[in-house]
């Protein structure tokens, strides 16, 4: 690789590490699921780019059906934890509790 495409590499993974760390101190400090949910979900494609980045600088694309098969199971789990907080929201409702969301 040449000396642009290593400075521009190391640009990237500093970048991502840094929005690795605070996206993971969103998702400890919260303060809702909400936000746990959305740090998560940012941890996740954080965690995608790291791959694509990687799988651009080796040269092997076996590493990209990892990185789209976590796209996948993250859609997945963000459409569940949104049924799951709708049905809750619902449940709330009838017995005229908090929302769910304040919890």
């Amino acid at each position: 690789m040449g000396d642009l495409m290593t400075m521009a590499v190391t640009i990237t993974f500093t970048g991502l590490l840094v929005s690795f760390v605070l996206a993971f101190i969103r998702l400890i400090i919260g303060p809702t699921h909400a936000d746990r949910l959305i740090a998560l979900d940012l941890i996740g494609s954080i965690t995608i780019s790291f791959i694509a980045v990687f799988t651009i600088t080796s040269g092997q694309t076996a590493f990209l059906d990892i990185a789209i098969t976590l796209a996948l199971v993250m859609f997945v789990g963000t459409v569940a934890f949104v049924a799951f907080m709708k049905s809750r929201l619902i449940q709330s409702k009838k017995s005229k509790d908090e929302p769910p969301w304040k919890s």
